[in-house]
């Protein structure tokens, strides 16, 4: 069976897949995909016994009749048809792709553009080598426009996945320390990042480039490119209003009104002066691709936070700022000294580890820890192996998170300002249960 035979298949399936057996879909096609702890090829029969039209498998021995077909690699193949059904699509598509802010980038741009396009973006974090292809195998002919999120942890990534989705447009929100052990130090950072303007130099695709980052607009030197920010003459110009706990900003074009006090400010409900040029990110691409002002200024006001990302969530006791989605060393500066500059009274810093630091993980959480010292938080509590590691200050510490919550949970903290963030793993969300 070719791939043109199996697109055949997955059209008239009504476009359904399924990868896991506890979720199938009646009627769907099953690929049989292998991970480190399983192998899906085990599971084919009882995916086609449970109404699946077809298993795509890559061990013979599972082949067993038509219902089942034998590939070389699944995973492949499920890459394959992926960029196959993307090539029957003649809208825009954005790749989008950094160290931070990935998925609050994505948000923001497909609330922008949803107000004029039927839009379809990544659900959740499904940014990789499997949520790129599974994605971009929901497009349908009712989409006009695609926001791909990507995501990567070592040198050849963001390349893979452009091959995939082949974007025309991209954006690369920043270049930081994040999966520092996976690509071998900041350097390998930059390489894997900037694989996505490399992909759009090579098809005549355009960037979208925050022009105050140096790093960026140097690594998109030869880039076709739209840029934003605060200090030069953009293409989008935005300046940073925020006077109370979420982002308030005003923008204007290379060719608009320069007298800020005639634009109107928008007002977020988003959390964390970092996020400014993520906000103004979004004005661009919505600018770029003809979205009035009016609906960009509406999308950006009615978004609301969630997953974990930059929320400000008022329990009956305490306001808390929640960013424990993820963190790195790049990330965990910001919120540290964006929550420094916060207007509160009473503060409590709880973070928790960063992970795939490798080698560098030590002098990473030193430097956070050496960056807690010079503000003047009235509590820090730290929670992990890694920061427990750490000598030279008098913070509280706990092995786990659970340990930590049971400390909390005994405390009865009230009238305190928050800030929780640690990598995905550590599950610091769970503290504000007792906040």
């Amino acid at each position: 069976m070719s791939i043109n035979d199996l697109y055949s298949v997955f059209v008239n399936s009504g476009q359904k897949v399924s990868t896991d057996t506890r979720k199938l879909e009646k009627g769907s096609i099953f690929f049989a995909l292998r991970g480190d702890n399983f192998n899906a090829n085990e599971f084919a029969l009882k995916a086609v016994e449970q109404g699946c039209v077809l298993a795509v498998v890559d061990e013979a021995k599972f082949c067993v009749d038509d219902r089942f077909m034998l590939v070389e690699n699944v995973l492949k193949t499920l890459q394959d048809l992926a960029r196959h059904h993307r090539r029957q699509f003649t809208i825009p598509v954005l790749g989008i792709t950094g160290s931070n802010g990935k998925t609050t980038n994505k948000e923001l741009i497909h609330a922008v553009l949803s107000k004029k396009y039927n839009t379809l973006a990544t659900f959740g974090n499904l940014n990789n080598h499997i949520g790129v292809p599974l994605t971009l195998l929901q497009l349908t002919q009712g989409h006009e426009f695609a926001i791909i999120e990507m995501g990567a942890n070592h040198q050849g990534e963001i390349d893979e996945l452009c091959r995939i989705a082949e974007p025309e447009f991209g954006l690369i929100t920043n270049i930081g320390k994040a999966h520092l052990e996976g690509f071998g130090g900041i350097e390998g950072v930059k390489k894997g990042k900037s694989e996505l303007y490399k992909y759009l130099k090579g098809v005549n695709g355009k960037g979208f480039v925050n022009g105050d980052d140096e790093v960026l607009y140097e690594l998109a030197f030869e880039n076709d490119k739209i840029t934003y920010g605060c200090k030069k003459l953009y293409d989008v110009i935005g300046k940073d209003f925020t006077d109370g706990e979420t982002v308030s900003l005003k923008f204007t074009t290379r060719y608009g009104d320069k007298n800020w006090s005639n634009l109107p400010k928008i007002n977020t409900q988003i959390i964390g002066t970092y996020n400014f040029i993520n906000c103004l990110a979004a004005v661009c691409v919505g600018n770029y691709f003809k979205v009035s002002d009016s609906d960009i200024k509406e999308a950006l006001e009615s978004y609301v936070p969630k997953m974990n990302r930059s929320q400000l969530v008022k329990t009956a006791n305490n306001t808390i700022i929640l960013d424990a989605y993820n963190a790195n060393p790049n990330s965990m500066k910001v919120a540290i000294e964006n929550f420094a500059k916060y207007k509160a009274d009473h503060k409590l810093v709880l973070l928790g580890d960063m992970f795939e630091l490798g080698q560098f993980s030590k002098q990473e959480h030193q430097n956070v820890v050496d960056l807690l010292m010079q503000q003047n938080f009235e509590e820090v509590i730290l929670v992990g192996s890694e920061f427990q590691s750490i000598q030279g200050n008098n913070y509280r510490k706990f092995k786990t998170t659970e340990e930590c919550k049971q400390y909390l949970s005994q405390k009865h903290y009230s009238e305190k300002t928050v800030l929780i963030k640690g990598s995905r793993g550590m599950k610091m969300e769970t503290l504000q249960e007792v906040l």
